[in-house]
């Protein structure tokens, strides 16, 4: 029983009671007694019963008084709790929206009005949710059928309406436990608003991580799995960057990369900036790169570490252009420090020195390390310092290049420099740098100045050489006037120079010039000498002529005639003199020299130590010799040339065909008109006039092709002149030309006269070793003859020695001869030398030269040059029967 139940009952037992009270009481106080009964019922009972009625209808009464009260109570409960409930759900700031289970609207709150723009009155109680629906669609704020609505709302997700005027709202639809249905309205326009740019931030975050030139990944401290990383480091590892997130470095590189990796992770952690910079060597793909790593922790709100960052790229590239720049920085200093040249930098602001190489030392006076940092001040002394200064800026106003020539102080006294100085500026045209190089020129100009004498004066004597007589002449030409003046010009030569150094060697001949050249200057008495070639000097006299000349040329000779005492040896030499007039005999200085020559020539050729004026049929003779002179010049291209070949053979006394060792190419010249030309005549025309390279070459070039057709592999000997040597590179020529024919090296033998090595004995001799190596012979010509030929014989090994021709003529008639060439043969064998005797010509020489072991014969009596065609069967280009005797044969 409920406490209301308690309470009710309690009031109608309380009711009865004083009812009954009641009526014992008045019966009391009254003494009534009824006076009869009614009906059959006494009245006693009726008045109980009317009583009893009377007290269960106060009871009723006050039950149901007490019944409509607790139901008051219960629905102004009910109301307060509905009001609470609207209240609440009013001030929700979502809309809500509730149907009963057939659809009707039970409630929707304020929110839901406002958010659509609607009113309470159009939205009653018991509205169909679809007539809502209607409603929110005619004002423009849904877009979408009912059966899309209900469909797209009720979705986990729910459904967001863009409105007209720009906000978003998020509906949610759901049904109830009672059938019924409710709906949320959630105006999420802000939340979209930040959403969006939140992403907008995101892209823009993840755009640029994107583009950051380095690699950028983050990984979480609790797994070490990678959570972000851009592009850079997919391109830099060759993995997706879908591969890439959620991964550890054990699942992305291989194990000694990823222990690296795990380690600079571990340095950056329990560093105390929680920073860590390194290198790491990874292994990507096939090769292994090499990383610049710079991590960094990053921490929560805590403090507590949660995140590693790491920044990283690709150096090895820059590593090894790196070690390539330090190698090139290396190797610049290295070449700075080594040009044979002082080079400086200044700074052009406070005018320090910044860079000095080792050259610079010498002008600096001290280390170049000692140098950079100080001034030009700090440096030179007081005056030097200014001059130089006051260079240095009038060369960075001028900019560019400034070039000059100045004296700077040095350790080794006053020198001569030139300085260049250039001005390096920068983008907007300021001079920072001021370059200076110094080169010591003092050495060059004194050389300079020596090569100026030189170029006008002999070498040994010191008197004016040809280009400066010739010079002079032409001055005194230029002075003269034709009709009245005259003047004379002597050639003069030396008789017995030649024979002088080849008895007693050049080194006598030298000083026998320079004191010749002395007298003849005392003689000229201060007039104009000069020295022309080898053993020909030039004058010059004005005066009467030729009787000046004539007189000149006697006080020449008579100053000569003492003789001269070199070395303790005394020497004795005489003089030819040619004389030309000026103006009889040309008024030209070539022309006047060129016919004092011709006029030395026919002196020369009358008598020796006499003087000879120049006249005009010598003219002829000179233009005869220049015509020569340019036939021979044409004559090689015009095939006028031709080799004759002269055997030689070992020495026996019948010489058969088996002893022919090889031949000599002799060089022959069939001029179109003169027929044969003598070699004794070209040859010395050749050589005057410097043809005789050219023609060499093609000597050289014609045997080697010859002999390289033979079926025999006979020796070929070839003659090599001393401008062969000075003027070409011989030792490729040769090697050029055994690769051409195809000739062996062993069958070619190079004949040289001692003037090869006379000129320059070093070149001379390293040529000579340089031929040997090629594989080809070297023999020594005319041995005997010079004065120095033992002293050659001992610096080279020669393969031959050819004895003078002179020596073997006399043998018969001069005890001498036979003993020089006894004695040249011992020497030969004593030097493990081949011997051959030229010029062999009577049976009695052969026998002489047999009997003293001589090794091979040349001469008239083996075969005279000639066409290798009139030797074919020796060279086994044609067979004959060998016990014909060679002489016989040629005979026939």
């Amino acid at each position: 029983m409920t406490a209301r139940m308690r309470k009710a009952g309690r009031g109608a037992a309380c009711a009865a009671l004083s009812a009954c009270l009641f009526s014992t009481a008045a019966d009391a106080a009254s003494g009534f007694v009824p006076a009869s009964y009614i009906g059959n019922v006494e009245p006693e009972i009726l008045w109980e019963l009317l009583i009893g009625g009377f007290v269960v209808a106060a009871f009723m009464c006050a039950t149901a008084l007490w019944a409509t009260s607790m139901l008051r109570k219960q629905r102004r409960a009910h109301r307060r709790k509905n009001m609470l409930v609207d209240s609440v759900l009013n001030k929700l700031q979502q809309g809500v929206v509730i149907a009963d289970a057939s659809g009707r609207i039970v409630f929707c709150n304020d929110r839901y009005l406002a958010m659509y723009d609607l009113t309470r009155a159009e939205v009653t109680p018991g509205m169909p949710g679809r007539d809502l629906l209607a409603l929110r669609r005619a004002r423009g704020m849904l877009d979408l059928t009912n059966d899309e609505f209900y469909r797209n709302a009720g979705l986990p997700q729910g459904y967001v309406s863009e409105l007209p005027d720009g906000r978003c709202i998020q509906v949610k639809f759901s049904r109830l436990a009672n059938g019924g249905t409710i709906a949320t309205h959630d105006d999420c326009s802000e939340l979209r608003r930040v959403s969006k740019e939140l992403s907008t931030t995101k892209q823009f975050l993840e755009s640029v991580i994107d583009n950051i030139p380095v690699c950028v990944a983050a990984k979480s401290i609790e797994d070490g799995r990678y959570i972000l990383a851009n592009r850079a480091f997919e391109t830099l590892s060759g993995l997706s960057r879908d591969k890439i997130i959620g991964a550890t470095a054990d699942q992305l590189y291989p194990a000694r990369s990823a222990a690296s990796i795990r380690e600079a992770d571990q340095s950056a952690l329990q560093s105390t900036t929680g920073a860590y910079q390194s290198e790491l060597t990874v292994e990507m793909g096939r090769s292994d790169r090499i990383l610049a790593s710079n991590r960094v922790v990053a921490r929560n709100e805590h403090g507590e570490p949660e995140f590693l960052i790491a920044l990283f790229e690709d150096i090895t590239n820059r590593r090894a252009l790196s070690a390539e720049l330090e190698k090139t920085k290396r190797f610049l200093e290295l070449v700075i420090d080594n040009i044979p040249v002082a080079l400086t930098v200044q700074n052009t602001a406070d005018g320090r020195y910044v860079l000095a190489n080792r050259g610079a030392e010498i002008i600096l006076n001290r280390r170049r390390e000692d140098a950079t940092g100080l001034t030009t001040g700090e440096i030179f002394n007081a005056k030097e310092a200014r001059l130089i200064a006051e260079r240095d800026e009038l060369a960075i106003r001028k900019g560019g290049l400034v070039v000059e020539e100045h004296p700077i102080s040095t350790a080794g006294g006053l020198r001569l420099f030139v300085t260049r100085r250039m001005t390096v500026t920068d983008q907007a045209d300021q001079a920072n740098y001021l370059i200076k190089t110094h080169v010591d020129v003092t050495d060059r100009r004194q050389t300079e100045a020596r090569m100026a004498h030189m170029a006008y004066h002999d070498g040994l004597t010191d008197l004016p050489n040809r280009d400066a007589f010739l010079k002079s002449l032409t001055q005194m030409i230029e002075a003269c006037d034709n009709a009245v003046d005259e003047f004379a010009v002597l050639s003069v030569d030396l008789d017995g120079l030649k024979e002088i150094n080849d008895v007693f060697g050049h080194a006598i001949g030298d000083k026998l010039l320079i004191e010749v050249a002395r007298r003849i200057e005392w003689a000229s008495r201060g007039g104009v000498v000069a020295r022309l070639s080898g053993d020909e000097f030039g004058l010059i006299i004005d005066g009467p002529q030729p009787a000046a000349a004539r007189d000149l040329a006697s006080m020449v000779a008579k100053a000569l005639a003492p003789g001269f005492v070199i070395d303790d040896k005394t020497v004795r030499i005489g003089v030819t003199t040619g004389v030309a007039l000026f103006p009889a005999n040309g008024t030209d200085a070539a022309s006047l020299l060129a016919n004092a020559g011709a006029a030395l020539f026919r002196a020369k050729a009358k008598a020796r130590g006499s003087v000879t004026v120049f006249e005009p049929e010598m003219d002829m003779q000179i233009r005869d010799r220049r015509v020569l002179h340019q036939d021979l010049s044409n004559a090689i291209r015009n095939g006028e040339m031709s080799l004759y070949y002269q055997p030689q053979a070992s020495s026996t006394k019948r010489v058969g065909n088996n002893d022919i060792v090889g031949f000599e190419a002799l060089t022959r010249w069939r001029h179109p008109t003169r027929g044969f030309v003598p070699p004794s005549e070209f040859i010395p025309l050749a050589e005057e006039s410097g043809l005789i390279v050219e023609l060499g070459e093609w000597i050289l070039r014609e045997a080697c092709r010859q002999a390289a057709s033979w079926a025999r592999p006979l020796q070929v000997a070839v003659n090599l002149s001393p401008a062969q040597f000075l003027n070409t590179d011989l030792v490729a020529f040769v090697h050029e030309v055994l690769l051409q024919t195809g000739l062996e090296p062993g069958r070619l033998e190079l004949e040289i006269t001692e003037g090869v090595l006379i000129e320059d004995f070093d070149r001379g001799l390293s040529l000579l070793r340089r031929l040997k190596a090629l594989g080809v012979r070297v023999s020594m010509d005319d041995f005997g003859s010079g004065y120095s030929s033992l002293t050659y014989l001992q610096a080279f090994p020669f393969d031959k020695i050819k004895i003078d021709r002179a020596f073997i003529m006399n043998l018969g008639r001069n005890p001498q001869s036979a003993a020089i060439v006894r004695a040249v043969i011992g020497l030969g064998h004593g030097l493990s030398v081949t011997l051959v005797a030229e010029g062999v010509e009577t049976q009695d020489q052969l026998d002489f030269l047999v009997d003293e072991s001589c090794d091979a014969v040349q001469g008239y009596l083996i075969g005279k040059p000639a066409p290798i065609d009139q030797y074919r069967w020796l060279v086994g280009l044609d067979a004959l029967d060998d016990s014909t005797p060679l002489r016989a044969r040629e005979a026939g």
